[in-house]
């Protein structure tokens, strides 16, 4: 009842009391309203994507640097416990080297009128590749196309190569009839899933070896491992990371 209410940003942006701003609007209004929130001097949390080019990603970052302004991302997914236990994997080498990663968000809808399903699913996926890898592809490819809308494409695949060698493909789709969020990777020792509709768990192990006999490899499979991973609601935690640096003054984990 004591939350004041306004129907123009622009208020908010003046009053001298707000230090920061949350902007979760369709993508083609995140640049311009970062770039007038952080001319303002406002700390700015804004949702994925940053902006719909490199150009106006690249401008939001480099004012955020000269008014010594917070520019978090919501790359929500990077604050899931089990995808930080996924990095851990990685990083402690349990995984091996990595040799691919897909992912599939898949459903029907929800439907955008504003934005193809690249720009509204994919996102997710490609930030928890580039973390996990920690590298920036020196290939990138789309594929898409538009059943419902012209020009607005319902279903991409997008394919990534890495200069470690590694390929990353990501399947997006609003027009599915099914939901799934799926992201694997596979490594050179073992396998992982991370299933964020999963009811019996998260994150599984695979132990997966291949045998060769006669110069033929042979699978040996074995069963999945579910992996105890912390119970904490992603953006609960995305958000407390965003109050924790407008506090510290610290750069965030989804820095822009």
């Amino acid at each position: 009842p004591d939350i004041a209410i306004s129907y123009d940003y622009r208020e908010l942006l003046k009053n001298p009391e707000i230090k920061a701003v949350v902007i979760a609007t369709p993508a083609v209004a995140h640049y311009p309203l970062a770039k007038e929130a952080l001319l303002s001097n406002k700390d700015v949390f804004v949702e994925k994507p940053l902006a719909l080019n490199y150009g106006e990603g690249e401008e939001l970052v480099s004012i955020a640097q000269e008014k010594d302004n917070i520019l978090m991302v919501g790359h929500i997914l990077e604050y899931h416990p089990a995808i930080i236990k996924l990095k851990e994997l990685v990083n402690n080498g349990e995984l091996g080297n990595i040799k691919y990663i897909y992912s599939n968000r898949l459903n029907l809808g929800k439907f955008r009128t504003e934005e193809n399903i690249l720009w509204s699913f994919a996102p997710h996926d490609i930030s928890i590749v580039l973390d996990l890898l920690e590298e920036m592809p020196e290939e990138v490819s789309a594929h898409g196309a538009n059943y419902l809308e012209p020009n607005i494409s319902d279903v991409t695949v997008t394919t990534m190569t890495f200069p470690s060698g590694v390929k990353a493909h990501i399947f997006v789709s609003w027009l599915h009839p099914y939901k799934e969020q799926k992201l694997v990777v596979i490594g050179g020792k073992k396998m992982v899933m991370f299933d964020d509709l999963g009811s019996n768990g998260k994150l599984f192990l695979y132990n997966h070896k291949i045998d060769w006999i006669e110069r033929i490899p042979v699978p040996r499979p074995e069963d999945a491992q579910p992996l105890e991973v912390e119970e904490k609601e992603p953006l609960r935690a995305e958000c407390e990371h965003f109050i924790d640096c407008i506090i510290s003054r610290k750069l965030p984990r989804t820095d822009g």
